[in-house]
């Protein structure tokens, strides 16, 4: 049996052997009400009798919905029993600048392979990879949670896991999220995040030229870097950069670089120099400048990093050779929910 939330409407007509306007009808219904009636308008009776025999509505469990005290954030830790053995990932709901708007940060695993040393979820390991209909379920599950007037117009897959290590069910996930018949949210406003995988940006360049890209950089100075996030040791960061150049002169977009400055580790002046001579240079190849997104550090248990006290020293030291970035607005630590502090548990 397919899950019929993890396919989108031509998906769904392809395995099934329907038409496709009776597809997008059946494909809407279950988003928007999370289960399929007998009888849907327009659509045949053989054509859900196809459906039914074929696919169904898997849920996941919602094992614990959190709220911030301080910002409109919230966290739910979610459990899929999806196969024999469940497991548990989180998803959060970040409010936007506009009222009323979110975006969703959702999980593409279970854990996380790839161990970076200031993640909590790379502490983990990695369980399993989510099911298509598993990541469309997180932003489901969130629109259900709003009031009228709120909607879901964004998201980011930087939850748990490298979605680039699961970059087929991430496809997948991002035909249902992006259909006007199902979540219809605009493409331009999905952001996939990696820390590395020249491949897998390579691909989502081909495959998605209208979603954008997220590089986690950690240091520009490749023994920093590589220090904090073994990936590096398996793909090189030139040829990671390589593959971001060649994403932004396929999709015409800048990508985000997201850089954590850890007190005494890569907060120096040498490390803003680096970072910022790497955007001058990506700059000249790609004709695009870098969004350089500072976030602070997030402490998570037994971390022995802690947050550097040079967020504005490391920018401005960016800034007087002309490069220049933001901080991110980092929230929800109250509750867990921040980057870097996701790891599923209530």
């Amino acid at each position: 049996m397919h899950a019929l939330t993890g396919l989108s409407p031509i998906r769904l007509a392809a395995l099934v052997g329907i038409p496709v306007p009776q597809a997008r009808k059946i494909v809407s219904v279950a988003h928007r009400k999370g289960a399929l009636p007998r009888g849907i308008p327009q659509v045949t009776r053989e054509t859900m009798a196809a459906v039914v025999a074929n696919c169904h509505i898997p849920a996941l469990e919602i094992v614990a919905r959190e709220s911030s005290a301080v910002d409109p954030f919230q966290k739910l830790v979610l459990a899929s029993h999806a196969f024999e053995r469940p497991v548990r990932f989180e998803t959060v709901r970040i409010p936007l600048e506009k009222s009323g708007r979110f975006s969703v940060c959702v999980s593409s695993q279970a854990g996380c392979a790839l161990a970076c040393a200031f993640c909590a979820t790379g502490r983990l390991g990695l369980e399993r990879n989510l099911e298509a209909w598993e990541i469309v379920e997180q932003v489901r599950l969130v629109n259900a949670t709003l009031t009228k007037g709120e909607r879901v117009s964004g998201v980011v897959f930087q939850g748990m896991g490298e979605p680039m290590a699961n970059l087929d069910r991430v496809l997948q996930a991002i035909e249902v999220i992006t259909d006007p018949s199902a979540l219809a949210i605009d493409a331009r406003n999905l952001t996939v995040c990696t820390a590395g995988i020249p491949s897998g940006i390579l691909r989502l360049a081909n495959e998605a030229p209208n979603v954008r890209l997220a590089l986690s950089i950690g240091s520009a100075r490749k023994d920093v870097r590589r220090s904090l996030m073994p990936i590096d040791r398996a793909h090189a960061f030139d040829e990671v950069i390589d593959a971001c150049v060649e994403h932004t002169k396929k999709t015409g977009y800048s990508p985000m670089w997201a850089v954590t400055p850890l007190a005494g580790v890569n907060d120096t002046d040498e490390d803003a120099l680096a970072l910022a001579d790497l955007a001058r240079r990506f700059t000249e190849r790609a004709g695009k400048r870098p969004r350089i997104s500072v976030i602070p550090f997030n402490a998570i248990e037994g971390d022995p990093f802690a947050r550097s006290p040079r967020h504005r020293a490391f920018r401005d030291v960016m800034a007087s050779v002309g490069v220049f970035s933001h901080e991110r607005y980092s929230g929800a630590g109250d509750i867990g929910a921040s980057c870097g502090q996701l790891a599923a548990k209530v």
